[in-house]
């Protein structure tokens, strides 16, 4: 099982994170969450038969931080 990148697990956790609404105080749950999503992934297209690393999303700010410039 090849180890998920955590700029992948980062960008999972803030895309969920924004997908609840941006709760404070929810950051371990929604990293778990991120990285179970990931594996699960991982392993379904291993199970495939598809050997590939996971895709790494794009790279974002830690949670809670934006990091997309404003007025464009």
């Amino acid at each position: 099982m090849r180890e998920i990148p955590l700029a992948a697990i980062r960008a999972r956790a803030y895309d969920i994170w924004e997908r609840n609404h941006r709760p404070d105080g929810y950051e371990i749950q929604f990293w778990l969450l991120a990285e179970r999503e990931l594996r699960a992934e991982q392993e379904s297209r291993r199970d495939a038969g598809v050997d590939e690393a996971p895709s790494e999303a794009p790279q974002r700010g830690g949670l809670g931080q934006r990091t997309e410039a404003v007025g464009k």
